[in-house]
């Protein structure tokens, strides 16, 4: 099996990304292949480089509190390129309440401050399987 490629990204002008750096390198380490995109990225700038690095997975880190925008404006754009098929999740400073009507919208599970890495590479793994299953 391929490995899964991930896209972690920072939009906005969030200016601390010890979280995503510390994300990107666990689904490193479990054998993901990660591509950083560095801080202050658009939702433009991020979509255009999951569509070129052909990932399966967008994860935003947001801590800025303009997630309602962010997550959905990326999907957004990827849908427009024909790439809805990217799972995009993430995690951040973001409310329950947040999180269930960005999900109702298409994202993926998001994740909060503390949750273990572990959490985020079985989520990413299982939906992974299951889309390869769909696909198969």
């Amino acid at each position: 099996m391929r490995p899964i490629r991930v896209l972690v990204a920072k939009p906005g002008l969030d200016g601390h990304d010890r979280g995503a750096k510390v994300v990107a390198a666990a689904l490193r380490d479990a054998g993901m292949e990660v591509i950083y995109t560095g801080l202050h990225q658009t939702p433009e700038m991020i979509a255009n480089a999951a569509i070129q690095e052909d990932v399966d997975v967008v994860g935003l880190s947001i801590l800025s509190g303009a997630h309602m925008t962010l997550f959905p404006r990326v999907r957004e754009l990827l849908a427009e390129q024909g790439r809805d098929d990217i799972l995009i999740t993430g995690g951040g400073i973001i409310p329950k309440e947040d999180m269930e009507q960005l999900r109702v919208q298409g994202i993926g599970k998001l994740f909060g401050p503390g949750t273990p890495t572990s959490d985020l590479v079985e989520y990413i793994r299982g939906w992974f399987a299951e889309r390869e299953r769909q696909e198969a």
